[in-house]
């Protein structure tokens, strides 16, 4: 099968002139070369494409892939994830993970906590703010956390962002309106455990693989899994597997809005629980890391017994069944 590969590299924007903070969602080129090689190892031919600008020129001139495999978060907008598979079903390329509607509702938290809340999962109270001028209407308990509405990897999460005053919400939601040009989502802090879990398949065949506990060390930022954790996760993070009943409570919970949302192939959506033990829904991430030893869904498939290469094999069918195309990875299995 022919595989259409598209994707924001750090480089190319660094060379733009985006700083370290910009790019941080984008991929470096260890990440683009470890996806590349499990996808050619399953069985699958591989072709560099690019950023979306790159794969809407290819489309015009009437290039088409069997699978247009997407990594591509996009520059700016809380549609920005949403901007390939756009065009791909404008194109009518198939191609793999969730749909335009699930990549901008995942994007946007508020958009994301609304719909998962209906759906029965738990998560914690939560406001967002246009501008600061609107803390003064937040009645939620202190303490409160503060984070950008439509950011990845940590993007904003830092000490800071735990207030425990009106005066610090004010302050903290008006740089970080000025900082990142989008409204804030303000929810109530949590201090219990933190996970991640991920997950493959669609509708009625999606699974939860496993429940990744996010412990920091010492040496951590404390009480967040910030932006400079998660960067330095090697030193500052530990992670575990997890199956005990709270864990469990989260994979099931996770299982839950990933249907609800719509997610497709692939996710990892986190949680953290309340002072009762419960796991609340944070955020989902549709378009999750790949990197085998830096990602959290890789790793978390890796620990319970899923090789990197069998992860993206589970994601390429999924996708595949979609389409209809045959499943390449049990045939080269069987052979």
């Amino acid at each position: 099968m022919l595989v259409g590969f598209v994707y924001d590299a750090r480089e190319d924007y660094r060379a733009l002139g985006f700083g370290e903070e910009a790019i941080a969602e984008f991929d470096s080129p260890e990440t683009l070369a470890e996806i590349e090689a499990a996808l050619i190892r399953i069985g699958h031919e591989v072709e560099r494409i690019g950023h979306g600008r790159e794969l809407a020129a290819r489309l015009v001139r009437g290039d088409r892939w069997d699978l247009v495999f997407s990594i591509a978060e996009g520059v700016s907008g809380r549609n920005r994830e949403a901007q390939v598979p756009a065009l791909c079903e404008l194109f009518e390329q198939a191609y793999v993970f969730s749909d335009p509607l699930t990549n901008s509702t995942t994007l946007d938290k508020g958009v994301a906590k609304r719909l998962v809340r209906d759906a029965g999962v738990p998560t914690a109270p939560f406001a967002v703010l246009e501008h600061a001028g609107e803390a003064a209407k937040v009645t939620l308990p202190f303490p409160l956390f503060v984070k950008p509405v439509a950011e990845g990897t940590g993007k904003g999460c830092e000490s800071a962002s735990k207030v425990t005053s009106r005066s610090q919400l004010k302050s903290t939601a008006q740089r970080l309106i000025a900082r990142f040009h989008q409204p804030v989502i303000v929810e109530t802090f949590l201090p219990g455990r933190e996970f991640t879990v991920g997950l493959t398949g669609t509708g009625e065949a999606a699974r939860a693989i496993a429940v990744l506990e996010v412990v920091l060390l010492d040496e951590a930022e404390a009480e967040i899994y910030s932006f400079l954790n998660k960067e330095q996760c090697e030193t500052l993070v530990r992670y575990q597997l997890a199956d005990d009943a709270e864990a469990m409570l989260a994979a099931e919970h996770a299982l839950r809005a990933y249907r609800a949302l719509g997610c497709r192939d692939a996710a990892r959506l986190d949680f953290r629980s309340d002072a009762n033990g419960i796991p609340m829904f944070l955020e989902a991430n549709p378009l999750a890391g790949l990197h085998p030893t830096h990602s959290d869904l890789p790793m978390l498939a890796t620990k319970s017994g899923l090789p990197y290469d069998a992860l993206m094999a589970e994601i390429l069918e999924s996708a595949s069944a979609r389409y209809g195309i045959g499943k390449t990875w049990e045939r080269l299995q069987g052979s």
